[in-house]
């Protein structure tokens, strides 16, 4: 299918703005962009409605970290789903996200807790993923004074797809039952070889450029790494006994075939997926609804994808 023409059009927009690409840029220079990207132009009265917002402190891996609850309208007990932003592991926030974490907690009828993990270089890898799982962690446990079932999913789209699943994967083996897993174009293996990589690695949002700045940003500092380390690329890991999946991913995303590898591992260890692969999009769809009514109907479809898995209706 044609790349999608409302996003063609945004990325026609973006190319005009004359901005250095995010891999001639600084960390410090890449956030603020994105901020501008995804909390500057947006209308706070287009974001989705839940009965209350509250900023707190979580567990991290090397103490507390800040987090944000949001909680659906409506009666409980809820289950709770644990959510990590994309961006590299390098950008994003709580603010950059707080459109998914609202459409996920209104769609999916759940209190959402967004994790604001330590991000690379500052705090390269695996401080993330040490974050990712103490907050999963302190979340299972805590249940009662969050959505008040006995349900805890995680939920995390590009590199929050990596810290999700990993996080999946660790509790796995610490004995926490999982209810389900919501993927977005997750990171699943950064050191593989994928067509998709290729096929669309240049002029669709992400690009390789970004990719390899992003992976220097994260895991440079290490003389050598095991890139089928599970920690940093989930799809190594043991995946028997994981939660049902909800995995999306876009026609023209680099990281297409990466997610749908990703995929195919779980269903081969008898993990229960849903997968989707929405023609015409490109990577970071879920914030693009405002702009393209097809990225919206995809972002529609998985909600509903999840919100079965925890629901089953």
């Amino acid at each position: 299918m044609p790349l999608d023409p409302h996003l063609a059009g945004l990325l026609g927009l973006i190319a005009a703005a004359g901005h250095p690409p995010m891999s001639q840029q600084t960390p410090v220079e890449a956030r603020r962009g994105f901020r501008a990207l995804t909390v500057d132009l947006r209308d706070p009265a287009s974001l989705p409605s839940v009965a209350s917002v509250e900023d707190v402190e979580v567990p991290g891996g090397d103490g507390p970290r800040p987090a944000r609850i949001y909680r659906p309208h409506g009666d409980g007990p809820l289950p709770t789903v644990v959510m990590f932003h994309g961006g590299g592991f390098v950008i994003g926030d709580l603010d950059t996200h707080d459109l998914l974490a609202r459409t996920i907690a209104r769609g999916c009828d759940a209190v959402v807790v967004s994790v604001d993990y330590r991000l690379a270089p500052e705090h390269p890898w695996p401080a993330g993923i040490e974050d990712a799982i103490a907050a999963t962690r302190w979340a299972a446990s805590s249940l009662p004074s969050l959505g008040g079932s006995d349900l805890v999913a995680v939920a995390g789209d590009s590199a929050g797809g990596n810290l999700a699943a990993v996080a999946a994967q660790t509790l796995r083996d610490d004995g926490v039952a999982l209810a389900g897993q919501l993927l977005l174009y997750p990171v699943t293996d950064p050191g593989g070889d994928h067509p998709s990589h290729a096929e669309n690695g240049t002029g669709y949002f992400l690009d390789l450029d970004t990719m390899v700045w992003f992976d220097h940003q994260y895991v440079g500092h290490l003389a050598a790494i095991d890139r089928t380390d599970p920690r940093l690329a989930p799809y190594h890991g043991d995946l028997a006994g994981l939660a049902p999946t909800v995995l999306v991913v876009a026609e023209y995303d680099p990281l297409r075939d990466d997610g749908l590898a990703y995929a195919r591992a779980l269903e081969a260890a008898g993990v229960r997926v849903e997968v989707r692969t929405f023609p015409g999009l490109i990577h970071g769809f879920a914030d693009m609804g405002r702009h393209s009514p097809g990225a919206q109907a995809a972002v529609d479809e998985t909600v509903a994808l999840f919100r079965k898995v925890l629901h089953g209706s």
